[in-house]
């Protein structure tokens, strides 16, 4: 989700090293003022939140691996380039559905990215990209702009939804299943690392099924200054995947080579509590459990 608040200990979760010293993984700080900080409470995580207000964020299908060189679509967004030229195609695709999350807390400015869920402006992040907002706005891939209020969040499944003031005619993405993913299929990650929006990236499903909370047991907790339990780290199981995911991508969709939305990005993995850039570990939140809180909030 780089892109958190300036508040201690939040953002973008990492996981740092598993042997031979465990270490924890810290959620990745959104974006402030050129500072990030972590912003979801958690235990035995040390997972970087990759959103950049609270956090970094988005069916699965068979594809290769990222090379790591970069190219350019011709709507002129930055693109991993990969052995499948679809990346472009993809892209193209699901732009018009990523926001920019922006978002004002009393510690200062943070981003985070967003999916639109609805024409009307519904707004799919993490809930610790808004983690303390006093304002919302979102800024479209083609930069229009919507104040937004928090429709509710679940913090412990870091997820929340947002609605856009008098939004219409938004491009609503299409949401995959990810029970269906698999282990090397080729996805493409979507949002605004570092406040640079429309930023795309490719890689592979590196696993499935990551339980965060298992990540760094008996470390200090990186997303709760206060809190040390295991209850206190995310509750969800994540899809890793080693497209580039930093601070600001929090939010953002992880989607198929179909376009569709299998994942919310909200992790990385960082085995220094100095750096925070992507080491090509990162998480996301299958949209399945998210489909869940998503109704929860809206009937709950």
């Amino acid at each position: 989700m780089s892109e958190h608040e300036n508040r201690p200990q939040h953002g973008y979760p990492y996981f740092p090293p598993p042997a031979p010293a465990t270490q924890t993984p810290t959620p990745a700080p959104r974006r402030r003022n050129g500072r990030f900080t972590a912003l979801i409470a958690s235990t035995a995580v040390a997972a970087a939140l990759v959103g950049g207000v609270g956090g970094a964020a988005l069916v699965g299908l068979e594809g290769s691996h990222s090379t790591g060189t970069t190219a350019s679509t011709a709507s002129g967004q930055s693109v991993s380039a990969t052995t499948n030229t679809d990346v472009s195609s993809v892209a193209e695709k699901v732009l018009p559905s990523v926001v920019q999350v922006n978002v004002t807390t009393r510690q200062g400015k943070a981003i985070g990215s967003g999916i639109i869920l609805s024409p009307d402006g519904k707004i799919l992040t993490n809930a610790h990209v808004v983690s303390g907002a006093t304002a919302v706005t979102i800024a479209l891939s083609d930069g229009t702009k919507y104040q937004a209020g928090v429709v509710g969040a679940d913090p412990k499944a870091d997820i929340a939804v947002l609605q856009a003031s008098g939004a219409s005619g938004l491009t609503a993405a299409t949401l995959g299943d990810s029970s269906r993913l698999k282990v090397g299929d080729q996805v493409v990650a979507i949002g605004s690392p570092g406040g640079l929006q429309n930023t795309v990236t490719s890689g592979i499903v590196s696993a499935l099924n990551r339980k965060l909370s298992d990540i760094g047991t008996g470390e200090p907790n990186p997303y709760n200054q206060t809190a040390n339990r295991a209850t206190d780290s995310p509750s969800y199981t994540a899809i890793q995947t080693d497209a580039a995911i930093n601070q600001g991508n929090s939010g953002g969709p992880l989607v198929t080579m179909t376009g569709q939305v299998i994942g919310i990005n909200s992790a990385l993995y960082n085995p220094s509590s100095t750096s925070t850039g992507s080491v090509g570990i990162g998480f996301a939140i299958p949209i399945n459990d998210a489909k869940t809180i998503i109704n929860q909030i809206e009937n709950g």
